[in-house]
């Protein structure tokens, strides 16, 4: 990779950081669904310069209501509700561990040895976590968490449905499809009147944050790094995705004093290790198939 590759995804990945920051800020004065339907209406606006990419809607609400709307909505729920920023923010990657999981049963790829160490090292850093479990936030809001993880996998997988394809088009279409139904929840959970004073009376605070979130976080930086993907291999990328929950947890140390007891930061570590030993193993093989 050239080195303005390289500082281009480095800064994707703090931007991503930074983006659990924002969504925190913005959850103190938006429901969770009222604040994932604006990240995905400011993403979407690109919609109204670029054309729907050649992929069936049916396969792009699909991926939208996994990679998007399912990974945000319990991630955000789950912040709300008293999960850590820090946290929150290591267990989303571990999508990497159930992207290889979904990858044996649905395409038979095998995973390698190293990968198969890496999966356990990551499995028994989250067990690790669930010991912390209940002390500074319920378990139930904990379960929520791990839908966003699972829900990125599949995402990623049905991903694979859509290729060849302009990679800021189709997020732009892909993030076009969750305002809807999540704004149609916000007036279900909350009502019609608390949504709207919610929105009506939203701090200097409240709008950067969501600015943030919705145009840098979600339509700036997956573009940049769909570009990336295109332009290099996903072993030369995806491993800079490593940085986000560093960056996640430092940036919630200072804004909001996080901070992490010696087991749940054991944890921690240990998943981030684990995924580390994934993503840098080699690719794994695809089965024969079996007549």
């Amino acid at each position: 990779m050239k080195p303005s590759d390289v500082l281009l995804a480095v800064l994707v990945a703090v931007i991503w950081g930074l983006g659990f920051v924002g969504s925190r800020l913005a959850l103190d004065e938006l429901s969770p669904a009222l604040m994932t339907a604006m990240r995905f209406a400011i993403a979407a606006l690109p919609c109204l310069f670029v054309r729907r990419p050649n992929v069936p809607w049916s396969v792009l609400i699909a991926i939208s209501a996994t990679l998007f709307l399912g990974q945000f909505l319990a991630q955000s729920w789950a912040i709300a509700h008293g999960v850590p920023v820090g946290l929150a923010s290591v267990i989303v990657q571990s999508q990497a561990l159930f992207t290889v999981a979904f990858a044996v049963l649905a395409f038979r790829e095998v995973p390698a040895r190293i990968q198969i160490v890496g999966i356990g090292v990551a499995a028994i850093g989250l067990l690790m976590i669930c010991g912390t479990v209940g002390f500074d936030f319920s378990v139930g809001a904990f379960a929520v968490l791990m839908i966003s993880p699972v829900s990125f996998a599949i995402g990623n997988l049905l991903l694979r449905q859509a290729r060849e394809v302009p990679m800021f088009d189709l997020f732009a279409w892909l993030c076009l499809i969750p305002p809807l139904p999540l704004l149609a929840l916000a007036f279900a959970v909350d009502g019609p009147r608390a949504t709207w004073l919610s929105l009506s009376q939203m701090s200097a605070t409240g709008w950067i944050s969501m600015l943030f979130v919705g145009a840098i976080s979600t339509c700036v930086a997956y573009w940049l790094w769909g570009r990336l993907l295109r332009d290099h291999t996903a072993a030369q990328v995806v491993p800079f995705a490593l940085l986000v929950p560093f960056v996640g947890a430092a940036a919630s140390s200072v804004v909001f004093g996080e901070t992490f007891g010696p087991l749940r930061l054991a944890g921690m570590v240990t998943v981030v290790g684990g995924i580390a030993v994934m993503l840098l193993s080699k690719r794994p093989a695809v089965l024969p198939e079996i007549a």
